[in-house]
């Protein structure tokens, strides 16, 4: 354990700090999901999906990826999430062994209000998320 040599007390107390922030904001996050009718993790499905870069589609691939979940579970979510009315799965137009995920109106709305929501309780954090605290003396 070389490392922990080069662990200071202000390098542990500013972990701590992160580590509650990050707590509170998924708190926070789960609360307003809750609160707007759906799952929390049927918020990130939604965020991931919105979130892809260069388009408003993913695919189940992407989403596990972004996830940190197995494909099949995300195949589960995707069904529970469509069955809610807030996404809905479309043929692939340039590889047919591929289903794209894209958000129905109600997703959309779902999604505006909450990212409204988190972006807010963002700037609350203030610097709680800076890491500068965290390297060397």
């Amino acid at each position: 354990m070389k490392a922990a040599k080069h662990i200071t007390k202000q390098n542990i107390e500013a972990l701590s700090e992160f580590r509650y922030q990050l707590r509170r904001f998924l708190r926070f996050s789960e609360e307003a999901a809750q609160a707007e009718g759906i799952t929390p993790l049927q918020y990130l499905l939604l965020l991931h999906i919105k979130g892809v870069p260069g388009r408003d589609w993913a695919t189940v691939g992407e989403l596990a990826e972004r996830l940190q979940a197995a494909p099949n579970g995300v195949v589960a979510l995707v069904s529970r999430c469509e069955t809610a009315g807030l996404v809905k799965r479309l043929p692939s137009d340039t590889d047919r062994r591929q289903v794209e995920v894209h958000l129905r109106q109600r997703g959309e709305r779902c999604l505006a209000h909450l990212a409204t929501l988190h972006k807010a309780e963002l700037k609350t954090l203030g610097s709680a998320f800076n890491v500068s605290k965290l390297s060397e003396p």
